[in-house]
């Protein structure tokens, strides 16, 4: 994919002094546009919870395959015991609708959420890389509240790696053999530490430009540990609107998110605004920021990210709006 130097100069205004390193592409009529801003063209990003939405898009595949259904309880996949996650149901973790907190417990001798999140904020410490071994402990331990839509970090990567287990795989080559793998999305990948960054890893700064150390860890890949190149989000999002991604059915919004302008299907939200049908996902590591979306009917997508930080949300609904227009 070749770079486009109006779209670039386009979103350096948008992104302005905020986003001084970014990549992004935009997607309309069946061709592909990728602007760089200060980026090497194959620099990979943490993508942050979008990975919430290749998770949602996994589960709906193992779905049609019939390895698993919405109904499964989750300590049917997973070894939980008698735990009350183990009761929750695959179909509540995919609408963030199970009951489970946001953010896992604490283990007994490691650093509360408390803890953890002062080391974020004062040092840009990585606030997860737990192993699957220790999700396992935290999903033991934790309770359920009435399950009503709260968004769960937690529940992603517990649905993730049950999926997984459901196909008898990990979760990276669960990734790796149903959707990187069949599209040539060749820069996925989902570092457990950081000697696992690639040469093209990029590292992200605060909204005031400090480094971040990267997310990494094997618990988090489900959501939000997958990393990539802006030419694969591309051509995962040209892939979504032309029918040929797997697991497309995850786009489809079943169920009220938070209030009747957003609705939520397998991870993928669905906005209804100024008559148009927006689907989509964002994502927010410490260093990172990022967000695609779809206007299925016009066949337009816009994919941003951004090597820092601040939320790149409204220039991506604004880019989209105005491609869906033309």
């Amino acid at each position: 994919m070749d770079t486009n130097p109006a779209l670039e100069a386009t979103l350096r205004t948008r992104l302005g002094p905020r986003h001084p390193r970014f990549a992004a592409a935009a997607i309309a009529g069946g061709e592909t546009a990728v602007a760089l801003g200060g980026v090497p063209p194959h620099s990979d990003f943490e993508i942050g919870s979008i990975s919430k939405g290749i998770t949602g898009l996994l589960y709906a595949d193992a779905c049609g395959r019939r390895e698993l259904s919405p109904a499964t309880p989750l300590g049917d996949l997973l070894p939980l015991g008698d735990c009350p996650a183990a009761g929750v149901s695959l179909g509540s973790l995919s609408l963030h609708a199970s009951g489970l907190p946001r953010l896992a417990p604490a283990l007994p001798g490691s650093a509360s959420q408390t803890r953890r999140t002062a080391s974020f904020l004062l040092h840009g410490e990585n606030p997860y890389g737990e192993s699957l071994a220790e999700l396992l402990a935290q999903a033991r331990a934790a309770r359920l509240r009435r399950p009503r839509p709260r968004y769960s970090n937690l529940g992603f990567e517990l649905l993730g790696h049950a999926v997984a287990a459901g196909a008898g795989m990990s979760y990276r080559d669960l990734v790796a053999a149903r959707l990187s793998g069949p599209l040539a999305l060749d820069s996925f990948y989902m570092p457990a530490t950081p000697g696992e960054l690639g040469p093209d890893a990029l590292i992200g700064t605060s909204r005031r430009g400090r480094p971040r150390k990267p997310w990494t860890g094997e618990a988090l890949a489900p959501a939000g540990g997958i990393r990539a190149a802006i030419q694969d989000l591309a051509r995962l999002a040209g892939a979504l609107l032309d029918g040929s991604a797997p697991g497309r059915s995850a786009l489809d919004p079943v169920a009220t998110f938070a209030g009747p302008a957003l609705r939520i299907g397998a991870a993928w939200l669905t906005l209804e605004a100024n008559g148009r049908r927006i689907t989509w996902h964002n994502g927010g590591t410490g260093g990172f920021s990022s967000w695609i979306g779809l206007d299925r009917e016009a066949g337009a997508g816009v994919v941003l990210l951004s090597a820092t930080a601040a939320s790149v949300d409204r220039q991506g609904f604004g880019l989209l709006r105005e491609l869906a227009a033309r």
